[in-house]
């Protein structure tokens, strides 16, 4: 059963990402406050649910929750700042938007920057382990689908309405024989020929 929350006494803000490794596409991020005494059995990490049960949690998360937004950055901004800043600019966006402002964050994973001198505890497996981490990986995650399945209808070669933009053999094989669009990630290695250090680098803030 996931924890309701880290820090009983403040209000507490769960934030996870979507997309990361994808090779098309923006990074989607979602912020998530849930009420002290939230209780849903069903919630687990999106990855671990099926599509009809992401949205069916999606529609009650937005009912339920204190507050909830989610951020955005797109495959230019992920090709000039990489894809771990643009992740963390995502949920930075994700917190910008929220209409409650926390006073604490739990993020899921290992790596994030300070947000206006909030408090925060990073947490790998978070959205396995905490409702609010996990509300927020189902959000990120059902608003990514929605955004890919519109771009596969502008460019239906890749396979985007059910791979998503990950590197699928089938999204490979539309790009070998159809070439780049204007959503994919020109800095990430395509066709999966070679390393890639960029995708995976952390640069730190000056």
């Amino acid at each position: 059963m996931l924890k309701q929350y880290l820090n009983p006494e403040l209000i507490e803000a769960g934030c996870d990402e979507v997309g990361r490794g994808c090779l098309a596409g923006s990074v989607y991020a979602a912020a998530v406050i849930l009420p002290k005494d939230y209780v849903n059995d069903s919630l687990n990490d999106s990855k671990q649910l099926s599509p009809a049960k992401r949205y069916k949690l999606r529609e009650e998360i937005e009912r339920d929750a204190i507050a909830w937004a989610v951020g955005v950055v797109t495959p230019q901004e992920i090709d000039r700042i990489n894809i771990l800043n643009a992740s963390i600019l995502a949920m930075h966006r994700a917190l910008d938007a929220l209409n409650v402002r926390p006073q604490t964050l739990i993020i899921d994973g290992n790596k994030f920057k300070p947000y206006h001198g909030l408090p925060y505890s990073t947490i790998v497996k978070g959205d396995a382990k905490y409702l609010s981490i996990a509300a927020a990986s189902v959000i990120a995650k059902t608003y990514r689908d929605d955004y890919m399945k519109e771009l596969h209808k502008e460019y239906p070669f890749y396979g985007w309405d059910h791979n998503a933009g990950y590197p699928t053999a089938e999204h490979r094989n539309g790009i070998r024989q159809h070439g780049l669009t204007p959503y994919h990630r020109m800095s990430f290695n395509q066709l999966g020929d070679r390393y890639r250090q960029l995708e995976l680098e952390f640069i730190e803030d000056p």
